[in-house]
């Protein structure tokens, strides 16, 4: 296989000082993508600003002979998601990628976290994934071309204790990605998902000595994969993961019509309305809602 290269596409790519976010530009700009690096410099907590992490990117993009600046706006406000596209168009011309990353941690269990400890990781994560693909998808759109990932997390999917905040931000995602893949599939805007794990400062405070290894190198790849205009998927979710690769889905079972019921007969058809024998899968797009709608309605309708 050829060479997947990125020459004269350009990436915006938030969270991109350090850890996931870091390796996605440094990979993106080896293969000649110029890259915006955004990251306000801020603790995983959320506090203080630096300057420095995304200026390092920056240098180091450029002594390998590449195209980069440094953006400091914050994703965590509408201003601030603007100034972020805004930078791509105003040094480089145009917007090709855009890849959420940026995210902060503010642990506690759900009987004691504050609510502002739960808003601001939504603001980072959630609001701060809109923030940034709402100005940039009308652009791409226009343009007839665009790569879009976000960053979700298995525990968008599973849930995790103590971090209710982080896995509500990253499911949310989920929906987001989700719309963007269907309303940019007839503009050849691709949108899709990753769940990546990887050892990096927002694994700070947990026990990883067991862990297998789990660079973030590893999973920029698929990221990269993701971003290229070769990417055959959308709507999609990607996991990477100490060097696994898979892809998760949502799935329903065929489940039970009855044309009325009571809870005694949800109690008698528990195990065949679970039962997941036969998983049924909805691909996002091209209609996977409508889909939905089709065979729940068929099965109502005798069909």
């Amino acid at each position: 296989m050829p060479e997947l290269r990125f020459d004269d596409r350009v990436a915006v790519i938030t969270g991109a000082g350090r850890g996931l976010g870091r390796s996605y530009a440094l990979l993106l700009a080896s293969k000649g993508a110029k890259i915006v690096v955004n990251d306000p410099g801020v603790s995983m907590q959320g506090d203080g600003t630096d300057t420095g992490p995304a200026e390092a990117v920056v240098a180091e993009i450029r002594a390998a002979g590449g195209e980069a600046v440094a953006c400091t706006a914050s994703v965590a406000t509408p201003e601030g998601g603007e100034a972020i596209i805004q930078s791509a168009l105003d040094h480089f011309g145009r917007l090709d990628i855009l890849i959420h990353n940026a995210g902060i941690v503010r642990r506690g269990s759900l009987s004691e976290l504050s609510y502002e400890d739960f808003e601001t990781v939504l603001d980072v994560h959630l609001r701060g994934g809109f923030h940034v693909v709402r100005p940039a998808f009308p652009r791409m759109c226009a343009a007839g071309y665009g790569r879009i990932v976000l960053t979700g997390s298995i525990n968008g999917l599973y849930g995790n204790s103590n971090v209710v905040n982080y896995s509500v931000a990253k499911a949310g995602l989920i929906g987001l990605s989700n719309v963007a893949a269907l309303e940019g599939a007839e503009h050849n805007v691709k949108s899709n998902i990753i769940l990546p794990g990887a050892v990096t400062r927002m694994a700070e405070g947990l026990d990883t000595s067991a862990y297998p290894p789990m660079d973030p190198e590893l999973v920029a790849p698929v990221v990269g994969w993701l971003s290229h205009e070769s990417c055959t998927v959308t709507g999609e979710m990607m996991i990477s993961m100490a060097g696994r690769m898979a892809r998760a889905f949502a799935a329903e079972t065929p489940g039970v019509y009855r044309p009325e019921w009571t809870i005694e007969q949800v109690a008698e058809n528990i195990d065949a309305i679970r039962n997941t024998d036969e998983p049924l899968i909805f691909p996002v797009v091209p209609s996977g809602h409508v889909d939905h709608l089709r065979y729940s309605f068929g099965m109502a309708a005798g069909d």
